[in-house]
């Protein structure tokens, strides 16, 4: 474990805030009882630095689907008005995915935000991607995924930020470490994550890895039924929205808009709205 990177302002206060789309948001770590109706690492997260240093407050901004240019008009802003010591930025991916997306012009936006975060004097977190198996049909963005990840690591370097290379990770090549849609970490993926991000800042957890069996070999019959089954559910309705121009985030607000102070003992659980009984 690395040494302790985190420092307090000069008034002795401690905020992590947490930026970015559905990766930082929880997605595929699924939980009714959390805003959004997800959990994700950037909690787990939040809930271990107070256990270790009780005093934390924490701030989530990231929402499904955005897209840098909405990650610097919608958070950016709040996130310097909070003076954070301890920023965590994932921002890109999705516009990788989209058609048309100029890879020099994205980096040097995402350069310039770095920039500004780096000036608060926070600690800084920055994630590369990774290379997600989905289907054939997405191999000529894997080019496209090497050089942003390259870039990131370069603009890490420069900034002094913390880099988790998401890339290498060989945990998440298992299956069981994504959500139905493959593009999302499960809660395994988002626990792993977790404990990923706190080595790097040196705090101290109890996150391990998943010991399991190694995955059924599947028979053509039934890799065929589930290759439909994700079309189906996944593929189709995404294409859907992109037609109309929608995204699964529009409707959404920031699950922590606002610095709560994390309990050192029971976690955000204890602040998450209580869901009535059916």
């Amino acid at each position: 474990m690395a040494e302790n990177l985190l420092t307090a302002r000069p008034d002795g206060g401690r905020l992590f805030v947490a930026l970015g789309d559905s990766f930082t948001e929880g997605v595929g770590d699924y939980n009714p009882r959390f805003p959004n109706g997800v959990r994700g690492w950037a909690d787990r997260v939040a809930e271990k630095l107070a256990k270790a240093e009780p005093g934390w407050e924490y701030a989530n901004l990231a929402i499904r689907s955005k897209r840098l240019r909405h990650i610097i008009a919608e958070q950016l802003e709040p996130a310097l008005a909070m003076e954070p010591t301890l920023v965590t930025l994932y921002a890109g991916g999705n516009d990788i995915l989209d058609i048309g997306t100029d890879i020099n012009a994205l980096m040097r936006d995402y350069e310039s935000l770095v920039a500004r975060l780096s000036v608060t004097g926070a600690t800084l977190v920055l994630f590369t991607g990774f290379d997600v198996k989905v289907s054939p049909l997405l191999e000529p963005l894997k080019k496209r995924n090497a050089a942003y990840n390259q870039r990131v690591r370069e603009v890490a370097a420069r900034y002094e930020a913390v880099l988790v290379d998401y890339w290498c990770f060989d945990a998440f090549h298992d299956p069981r470490m994504w959500d139905s849609d493959r593009l999302h970490m499960s809660a395994a993926g988002h626990k792993y994550l977790a404990g990923q991000v706190l080595d790097q800042l040196g705090v101290p957890h109890k996150f391990k890895p998943k010991e399991w069996d190694p995955p059924v070999r599947l028979g053509l019959r039934d890799w065929e039924r589930r290759q439909r089954r994700w079309v189906h559910d996944w593929v189709l309705p995404l294409f859907e929205r992109k037609l109309r121009g929608v995204t699964l985030g529009d409707e959404l607000s920031p699950r922590w808009p606002q610095p709560v102070r994390v309990p050192p003992k029971g976690g955000l659980k204890k602040l998450a709205p209580k869901v009535p009984a059916d």
